[in-house]
């Protein structure tokens, strides 16, 4: 008898659809915006009262904001963000809370740094290395000085959203949109208009950076038996030179006493923790990769920002009653905010109430960005009211933003060195004096041999900046200038703090 043929049935795959939020996102972010200024101001107070969703963010008054002019595109980039599949892991982000607990407690140092701004164009293989191999070879310098384990967060991975103080500039005589950032618009002045579409751009260069470091740090890369290119050449006072070295040959030395003893087979040696981070600029992004998830160790389901383990609120978008300050309060991720100038001390403590209202230890990190001639006067009031508070934060320095200047001769944004180590080194004593511990360093750096600030072991000068000034943004440490930090913290931990001020007071 024959048999009929079996006729097979192709379906189409599934359509995406936006969530009702993702929609509202999109009609936020575009023109056809009718709350816009007009968005309803906020009670300081309800935070703590109303409900938290991923999207509560939208009833908030909002700065920075990116407008775009299609709905459309912005609906159907949120919609494909929502159906992609999260960049990290619960577990991952549970295991830098308890780090981050580890520091706040002062038995942990937390080392943070990576590019002003990334690009899409950074995500190479030989950019991601760099900068990998500089957070690990100051992490070690950092160990050795400090007698501490230390977390190493990236800024990196995400990195793609900058606030701005200007939104717009002027371009031979035309105002037009400033750079903001490549998950917003285009560096080069005919691709400003702000693009939905750099969005899913954001998502898939995350991936792949998030991608290589991984196996990049399964595969060797981290292996302290070969911290890699220990290189002083750089170093221009011939002390200086002599004291790294003199630091670079113990550590190497004691890895290989490790090695000679057969205890350099271990996974804390052959590998490392690695984190990322950003500044959660752009909430619609956001907010499209907040997932409810399980938490791996207690079993509940919490809302964690899969984006990246580690986010922060910048210095310009902290308002009590605004959207960022709303989004932060509910997730599950360890957070920082930034600590300016402006930051009042009262105000200090009631953005840590709204944002932890169950003083979790570590679960903040405050990063302060005062500047070289300001910390003495600023730091110590915050340190105090948050003392006051009882909450456990972690505290760490970013000398960078606050000494940020215009070079006198070439013209161009620098930063110099001194001005950088003096904060931190500022930082380090009014914490001890003041009955605290500064827990961790935040840094703008890269892992190549840039010339954008002044001064350093390799002895910049302003004439330098032109060398290899390569920044969109703001001026980073150069690797030399990056591991100059690294030493300065070291040495400064082991006459003050180590067996140097123990021997000193005998």
């Amino acid at each position: 008898m024959d048999q009929k043929p079996v006729k097979v049935i192709v379906s189409n795959p599934p359509k995406l659809t936006a969530s009702e939020g993702a929609k509202r996102a999109a009609k936020l972010r575009t023109q056809s915006n009718d709350m816009g200024a007009e968005r309803p101001p906020a009670i300081v107070e309800e935070p703590l009262k109303k409900e938290w969703s991923p999207v509560t963010w939208q009833d908030r008054p909002i700065v920075q904001d990116v407008v775009y002019d299609d709905y459309n595109k912005v609906e159907t980039a949120l919609e494909k963000l929502e159906s992609l599949p999260p960049l990290v892991h619960p577990r991952e982000i549970e295991i830098l809370k308890k780090k981050l607990k580890s520091a706040a407690e002062g038995k942990t140092f937390l080392l943070q740094g990576g590019d002003c701004a990334e690009l899409f164009d950074y995500c190479t293989q030989d950019n991601i290395e760099n900068k990998l191999k500089v957070l690990l070879q100051m992490s070690l310098v950092l160990i050795w000085g400090l007698k501490l384990p230390v977390v190493r967060i990236g800024r990196m991975a995400g990195q793609y959203a900058k606030p701005r103080s200007k939104l717009t500039e002027t371009v031979d005589g035309k105002e037009i949109n400033s750079f903001r950032g490549d998950n917003i618009n285009g560096f080069d002045v005919k691709d400003r208009l702000p693009d939905p579409n750099r969005l899913v751009s954001s998502y898939f260069h995350s991936a792949a950076t998030l991608n290589f470091i991984r196996s990049s740090l399964q595969n060797g890369l981290a292996d302290l038996r070969h911290p890699g290119d220990w290189d002083l050449s750089h170093v221009q006072n011939d002390n200086v030179r002599q004291r790294y070295e003199e630091i670079v040959t113990r550590i190497i030395e004691g890895l290989e006493f490790m090695k000679t003893v057969g205890a350099d087979d271990s996974a804390d040696i052959t590998s490392i923790d690695f984190y990322t981070s950003h500044e959660a600029l752009l909430l619609e992004y956001e907010q499209s990769l907040t997932r409810l998830l399980r938490n791996p160790t207690t079993g509940e389901k919490s809302y964690y920002n899969t984006s990246a383990h580690f986010i922060w609120i910048g210095d310009r978008t902290r308002q009590l009653d605004h959207a960022h300050v709303e989004f932060f309060r509910g997730v599950a991720n360890p957070i920082g905010i930034k600590v300016g100038p402006t930051m009042d001390a009262n105000e200090l403590v009631r953005l840590l109430d709204i944002v932890d209202p169950n003083f979790e230890t570590g679960r903040v990190t405050l990063i302060s960005r005062y500047g070289a001639d300001k910390v003495e006067k600023l730091l110590p009031p915050h340190i105090a009211a948050v003392q006051k508070s009882k909450h456990k934060v972690v505290w760490v320095s970013d000398p960078c933003h606050g000494n940020t200047k215009t070079s006198p001769v070439t013209k161009v944004k620098t930063r110099y060195f001194d001005d950088i180590v003096t904060e931190v080194k500022l930082a380090l004593q009014i914490h001890k004096d003041n009955g605290s511990t500064l827990n961790g360093v935040h840094l703008e750096l890269t892992g190549d041999a840039v010339t954008e600030c002044i001064g350093g072991s390799q002895a910049l000068e302003d004439e330098d900046l032109v060398i290899r000034y390569d920044t969109v943004c703001d001026p980073r440490l150069s690797v030399s200038q990056s591991l100059d930090v690294a030493f300065v913290v070291a040495d400064w931990y082991k006459k003050n703090i180590g067996e140097d001020a123990v021997n000193a007071s005998n």
